[in-house]
């Protein structure tokens, strides 16, 4: 299994340790007389504490045998290994949390700097090559990077639409500035857009540089905002408390075993995965959705090269805009010449300057890729570190019980089985909610799943969608896919263009304003819903037309 198990074995070790009762070098149990000194109980003075064990009919946890614990000891010992333990599994969420974090930071940063740099370079260069084409005509440049980023950042923005405004505001402006000598009113710069579709002043720039660029920024996007939609979801199940039932198995693995005077034997292995897996049974049933995510965050990582590549397609958006212009420039004459064709000669503008004449013109070079960036280490970190986190909530209870923590497959038969020092005979439970109906050592509702990670698995879900969406360079709104989350919630995410069909109603790249998430009230996901059903709404039709007819009597 592909896993990251030094950290977990390392906090539970650390936390195990740092009680004062396991402080024993791992060789020398502890003495009653010790274990009551330490863990408060009262009635007893360091002086005069009796060495023997007493009876444990007073116990509510631990096997009620002869035992060195109190009920304030035992008491004790449940707050003890309850923090304990939510303060490991705190931890081991929140490596996972790390690491999404910082993919997010090195994605969104390096992101938003190609965009910049594209930017930037826009500034430095098109006032020495087109002069007044460009100084006259600021606004419109900026007002794209403004929209591309907008987009980027999760407004509701048609990103082919603002491409598409882009080059109509661009076309108006400069076929204006390249004929000032004719009078040109709003109708007839209106006629000559509708007949450009025809005739491309531009080349075959703005079409090419839509159909790169909205599959460029949609995958980003929802790159970024998968990255941000797992790192929330660890983040609210790391916060789901224990179950009472899941503190007493909890503090009877880790602290029962010091009660009968073997403070340095192991909880069997066996045990320890059957508790955990009791405890953890709701996180585990985040296992398939989360493979989704991740499975599908590689998918569209794997769109960031080819025609795709985000480092040609957005690093280098302002040398497509200077290509385009060139390419008006140079056939000037002949998009004149159909233009007047289409829409009839202009006027000629009496006022117009001869200042046209003095412009510059400036020459498109080509480049092929934004000088020292490059995407390529970037996404091979990303996939390593996701694949390292891909098996998290389904490996947590074996992770954990390692053979630093438990006794391992070499003393299964001299380690603390819950009730005596002896060998594990309990079959270890599976995975999930549904597999805990006979577990030996917690006891679960398999019938009440927890919904705050029911509601997580529906962020998944959606998200998953999403990002099998943006892999088929298409961008759908989070509405679009509630109906089916919502519906059968078989779990099933609809793979490449399946997907798409399905979910896509239309070629648009209109984006929810961020990456929204569902309201946390559990409808549609075994809660209770307040949707009448169609069975309740005839009811009430029918309930209404006896009334009707009895008020007409």
């Amino acid at each position: 299994m592909r896993f990251f198990p030094w950290g977990f074995w390392l906090l539970w070790v650390a936390a195990a340790s740092s009680s004062s009762a396991r402080s024993d070098g791992g060789n020398k149990p502890r003495s009653c007389a010790e274990l009551r000194q330490l863990y408060g109980a009262k009635g007893f003075s360091p002086s005069g504490v009796p060495q023997a064990e007493i009876s444990g009919e007073h116990l509510r946890i631990c096997p009620q045998g002869y035992t060195c614990c109190t009920s304030e000891m035992e008491e004790n010992f449940a707050n003890k290994s309850r923090h304990e333990f939510e303060g490991m599994l705190k931890e081991a969420t929140r490596s996972v949390q790390v690491i999404l974090t910082a993919q997010y930071k090195n994605f969104d940063g390096y992101f938003q700097d190609l965009l910049n740099k594209s930017e930037k370079a826009l500034y430095d260069t098109f006032p020495s090559m087109y002069g007044d084409l460009y100084t006259q005509n600021s606004k419109v440049f900026k007002d794209l990077y403004s929209e591309l980023r907008r987009y980027y950042r999760g407004s509701n923005i048609n990103l082919e639409e603002a491409l598409n405004e882009f080059w109509i505001r661009l076309l108006e402006r400069l076929f204006k500035l390249m004929n000032p000598q004719y009078y040109l009113p709003d109708e007839y710069v209106d006629c000559m857009v509708k007949h450009s579709e025809q005739h491309k002043p531009f080349g075959e720039v703005p079409r090419d540089l839509k159909l790169k660029a909205t599959r460029a920024f949609i995958a980003v996007r929802s790159f970024v905002q998968g990255l941000g939609v797992g790192n929330d979801v660890v983040r609210r199940v790391s916060q789901v408390p224990l179950s009472q039932y899941c503190t007493r198995a909890i503090m009877k693995l880790m602290y029962c075993a010091h009660c009968r005077g073997m403070s340095n034997v192991k909880p069997c292995n066996g045990y320890c995965r059957n508790v955990l897996k009791g405890c953890l049974a709701n996180q585990a049933d985040l296992d398939p959705e989360w493979k989704n995510l991740i499975d599908s965050l590689l998918l569209v990582a794997d769109r960031f090269d080819g025609p795709s590549n985000v480092d040609i397609v957005i690093g280098t958006i302002h040398t497509r805009i200077a290509e385009a212009i060139s390419n008006m420039q140079e056939n000037r004459e002949s998009i004149k010449a159909k233009t007047f064709q289409g829409c009839g000669n202009p006027k000629l503008n009496s006022k117009a300057s001869s200042a046209e004449e003095k412009k510059r013109r400036g020459k498109y070079v080509s480049e092929d890729k934004p000088s020292g960036l490059s995407s390529e280490k970037l996404v091979s970190d990303a996939k390593g570190k996701l694949r390292e986190i891909r098996d998290f909530w389904v490996a947590l209870p074996s992770t954990l019980c390692n053979e630093k923590v438990s006794s391992g497959s070499v003393n299964e038969d001299r380690c603390w089985n819950g009730m005596a020092k002896s060998g594990y005979l309990p079959d270890v439970m599976g995975d999930g909610l549904a597999n805990q109906i006979n577990n030996p050592e917690v006891e679960v509702d398999i019938t009440k799943p927890d919904m705050t990670i029911r509601q997580q698995i529906m962020q998944l879900k959606i998200m998953t969608n999403r990002l099998r969406n943006a892999y088929n360079g298409n961008d759908v709104d989070f509405q679009d896919t509630s109906d089916d989350i919502s519906g059968s919630g078989s779990g099933d995410s609809c793979i490449d263009d399946i997907c798409g069909k399905k979910l896509s109603k239309s070629a648009s790249t209109r984006p929810p304003e961020t990456h929204p998430m569902p309201k946390q009230s559990g409808q549609g996901v075994g809660g209770n819903s307040n949707i009448l059903l169609p069975s309740s709404f005839l009811l009430l039709l029918s309930l209404a037309a006896v009334a009707a007819q009895y008020l007409r009597r």
